[in-house]
């Protein structure tokens, strides 16, 4: 593998590299952010996008670095999501005077670690990738830093995530201490011939370690606080793409490091996820914040993804790609819908907040409608596509009665999705909502757009894509 090669193959991440780096510049001596500094962030990630599709696939660094349809098929999603995130956080946080240049670089630097997570081919590039994406998300969370909450939330994930990190690390440690290697093939032929009980251990840590970045439970104690603390338009961003670049790593963890011991780590993703389920349905009914309504939320849509992977093969890695694409749309058109909405100048994000607002501002409430009944999997809604997917996945890999506990939950869920539906179209009004601002609203119809019905026509691609890099993911 030449330096050229080498370089082809990671075109997307120096992109990146050079856009945060000349960035970082430019914002420090001009002190401010403009609409061209943010047309420059924003078509950095797009052109990142564009470099994974046309180029060329392969390893490098040794095998650190895997550039296959998997990993395209991720950078796509997640560089378009941060796209997305840039103009959508930079216009919030200007309304509210607290503009500053650095939001659109870290937006840069967390997409260059998730893209890196993606492709990661061993344990060293695994740990560098998470820790880079993990740095950029706290600071992320306490962007706002003379809000107590937003403070509060930056050191909580910090915290917490520093404790998961050394948790991954020490797992890491002991598959290579067992298997002599950190690359994945490699362990993957050491787990076929003899996988010893220390690996299998370390394994265990290195799941507990990515489940903290996708919060599935047990490990999903921040993500309430950090959601109602963090900025909305930040909680947008890091409750989608970092989400998936965590599960497709864990898949190509799981598939191509540890594919022989299937019937070990598969008993593993159905605890944590029918307790993301149970946690997701039941804790949630008793939130009247929507932020943290919509983290157990997302605690149970992971729960429903990893089903998905615990089905295991292509079939199974499929069925994770495209509930967690689905979901990445859905989250991210519900809070940009949540940074759109505010009275008196004061955020809405209480359910008594949300009274009326349907005869006040229709099309936003009709879109965050869309949302929460695609989070319930009303058909035709996205959401229904993306259970379904992992549906079939569990019962054809014999998991129907994990699929049943699933589909339990997601009847226990409903509920609070409904109550914010009545709450929007049928309670009176508290007072007149905030003229929303133009770039959330876009987003926020975009996504609603998607989820009903375009998905219909989108999922005829999405289909084969999906299919495409779930087979380069799986294969060991």
């Amino acid at each position: 593998m030449t330096f050229q090669n080498a370089a082809a193959l990671a075109r997307p991440e120096l992109i990146l590299v050079v856009a945060a780096l000349a960035l970082l510049v430019w914002g420090a001596f001009q002190g401010r952010v403009t609409a061209l500094f943010t047309l420059a962030a924003v078509a950095s990630l797009i052109a990142a996008a564009g470099a994974a599709v046309i180029g060329p696939q392969g390893r490098a660094f040794s095998g650190g670095l895997i550039v296959d349809s998997g990993a395209i098929f991720a950078k796509v999603v997640i560089y378009l999501t941060s796209a997305v995130a840039i103009p959508l956080g930079e216009r919030w946080f200007a309304r509210r005077g607290m503009g500053r240049f650095e939001y659109p670089i870290l937006i840069l630097l967390a997409a260059l670690g998730m893209g890196m997570m993606v492709s990661a081919g061993d344990l060293i590039s695994l740990y560098v990738s998470i820790e880079l994406q993990s740095l950029a998300l706290y600071i992320l969370a306490a962007f706002h830093k003379d809000n107590e909450k937003s403070s509060e939330a930056g050191l909580k994930y910090f915290v917490l995530g520093a404790l998961s990190s050394g948790i991954l690390l020490y797992g890491a440690s002991l598959v290579y201490g067992f298997a002599g290697s950190t690359r994945f093939e490699v362990i993957a032929a050491a787990m076929s011939h003899n996988a010893g009980l220390g690996a299998l251990f370390g394994l265990v840590f290195v799941i507990s370690g990515i489940a903290f970045k996708v919060s599935a439970a047990p490990f999903h104690m921040w993500t309430p606080d950090v959601y109602e603390g963090a900025p909305t338009p930040v909680v947008g961003f890091f409750a989608g793409a970092p989400k998936l670049a965590a599960m497709v790593l864990l898949a190509r963890v799981l598939s191509q490091g540890f594919g022989d011991s299937v019937d070990k780590w598969r008993q593993i993703l159905i605890l944590m996820a029918l307790l993301s389920v149970a946690v997701g349905a039941f804790a949630g009914l008793a939130q009247s914040n929507l932020k943290r309504l919509w983290a157990y939320s997302s605690i149970a849509g992971i729960g429903y993804a990893l089903i998905g992977l615990a089905a295991g093969g292509v079939v199974g890695i499929q069925a994770m790609l495209i509930n967690m694409t689905l979901y990445v749309v859905d989250v991210t058109g519900f809070f940009a819908c949540l940074a759109a909405l505010s009275r008196n100048g004061k955020p809405m994000e209480t359910l008594a907040d949300f009274a009326g607002l349907a005869r006040e501002r229709p099309a936003l409430g009709l879109a965050m409608t869309v949302f929460s009944l695609s989070a319930l999997g009303i058909p035709p809604m996205s959401g229904l596509w993306g259970k379904y997917y992992v549906f079939e996945a569990a019962l054809k890999a014999g998991l129907a009665p994990v699929a049943v506990a699933a589909l339990v939950g997601s009847v226990v869920a409903a509920f609070y999705y409904l109550r914010l539906i009545k709450v929007m179209w049928f309670d009176p009004s508290p007072g007149a909502t905030d003229a929303p601002p133009a770039e959330a609203s876009a987003v926020a119809y975009a996504a609603a757009l998607f989820g009903f019905p375009v998905v219909l026509f989108a999922l005829m691609a999405l289909d084969p894509l999906a299919h495409t890099a779930a087979v380069a993911l799986s294969l060991h």
